[in-house]
């Protein structure tokens, strides 16, 4: 069974940057597109960003050109580039699968501060 390890949050100032990382411990891009949710306070959790297998993206206009999803296929392992980080960035950030879920990680808390 897959597991998601997401790491890299943290506190930072708005207009700051944050690379988050999420390590899966067996292969998740055979076929599967891959995403970063994010479930702000008292909020629902939101796909934000996908990623498919062949490296297409797509962004919600939240996000846009602002943050950016990479991929390392030989460590199994998605990144998030974040830039320009806004308030209403803050939240709970997790990766996983569009397509084909796996179980939720444990995620990995982003604070902006304005």
């Amino acid at each position: 069974q897959v597991q998601l390890v997401e790491s890299g949050g943290g506190l930072v100032q708005a207009g700051g940057s944050l690379r988050l990382s999420c390590a899966a411990s067996g292969s998740i891009f055979s076929g599967n597109t891959m995403g970063w949710y994010r479930q702000a306070p008292g909020k629902q959790r939101e796909l934000i960003v996908i990623i498919t297998s062949n490296g297409y993206s797509v962004y919600a206009d939240s996000v846009k050109g602002r943050f950016t999803i990479s991929t390392d296929n030989a460590k199994n392992t998605v990144y998030l580039q974040m830039n320009s980080l806004k308030p209403e960035d803050t939240g709970v950030y997790y990766c996983n699968g569009v397509l084909q879920r796996y179980s939720w990680g444990q995620g990995t808390q982003v604070t902006v501060s304005s």
